[in-house]
């Protein structure tokens, strides 16, 4: 799971016998028990510090082992990750508002659209495993589509936080997995001690492509979303860059303008969950090169692409 995974690696929620009720009769095939879970974990990193040790594994590379560290003072949360192996790099987050709600943790929680990821998600509830030393409940979350990523989450009974997770592809094969190794739990963590992120840094410090002239002085669109998608654009955000979740997959679009036409043909990377797509098209005359990078299986970035359009 992205930067899109600190929602996900979040604690503490409402008390689960709190969470407003739901009946069968809300939504077509929906599990309510699951969408409570999903609310609670959204709910988490705005009430809870921990700290702890996170292994992550894409395909069959070597297993990366990361310190993490969360750290909620009650008006800001401050977050910190480490790289235990490999280059050792960090990453840091601080006073980050806690007005400033993604909205991929709003698709998980019970506002509005009751039946909230269940649209495009069948969700399942069974019991968890023992993770870090804490009791866990399982949430199976498998796509109606073929334009999305499944998952397995297990989630801490107590504070609903993300213990340990596997993304699954085609053919139930897992793209890449996390769990917690160890993890305390507390009211406050040191300021010093501070840190938190269950992706490591490399992964969060990965270069994205400039915006450039033509995307600025033009305006441009995505004719094409998977249901369910929303966009989480701010106003002042750079305009060659497009960034979309379904609450759990985040993926961003870039558009970049070249000096010529390249040979046709597309790039495609995937590592773990991740894919990067790139292609070379002519839009309106213009030669430009567009990029998507996120959480969705190539032929989502490449139909996604495939749709990119100026504005008229």
């Amino acid at each position: 799971m992205s930067a899109a995974r600190l929602p996900r690696l979040a604690a503490l929620a409402l008390a689960f016998v709190a969470a407003p009720v739901l009946s069968a009769d809300d939504c077509a095939d929906v599990n309510p028990a699951a969408i409570q879970w999903l609310d609670k974990m959204s709910r988490s990193s705005d009430q809870v510090s921990y700290q702890g040790v996170v292994t992550l594994q894409r395909d069959n590379e070597d297993m990366q082992v990361v310190q993490v560290s969360h750290t909620f003072d009650g008006e800001a949360i401050s977050d910190r990750m480490t790289q235990l192996t490999g280059q050792g790099a960090e990453v840091t987050r601080k006073h980050n508002p806690l007005d400033a709600v993604h909205p991929g943790q709003k698709l998980l929680r019970l506002e509005g659209d009751k039946c909230g990821i269940a649209v495009n998600y069948k969700l399942t509830v069974t019991e968890g495993d023992r993770v870090a030393g804490r009791k866990s409940v399982r949430i199976a979350v498998a796509p109606r589509d073929m334009y999305r990523y499944g998952h397995i989450m297990e989630l801490d009974r107590e504070t609903g936080l993300l213990l340990k997770s596997a993304t699954i592809g085609h053919g139930n094969t897992v793209l890449e997995k996390f769990q917690f190794a160890s993890l305390t739990i507390e009211e406050s963590v040191a300021t010093d001690a501070v840190a938190a992120a269950a992706m490591p840094a490399a992964t969060a410090a990965r270069t994205m492509p400039e915006p450039t002239a033509i995307a600025d002085s033009h305006g441009w669109k995505v004719g094409w979303l998977p249901a369910g998608f929303t966009s989480t654009d701010l106003a002042g955000s750079p305009r060659g860059r497009k960034t979309f979740t379904d609450g759990l997959a985040v993926f961003s679009v870039f558009i970049e303008e070249l000096e010529r036409e390249i040979r046709p043909g597309e790039g495609v990377v995937r590592k773990g969950s991740s894919t990067s797509y790139t292609r070379g098209v002519k839009i309106s005359g213009h030669p430009v090169l567009l990029t998507v990078i996120g959480e969705v299986p190539v032929n989502t970035a490449r139909m996604v692409a495939d749709s990119v359009a100026w504005e008229r």
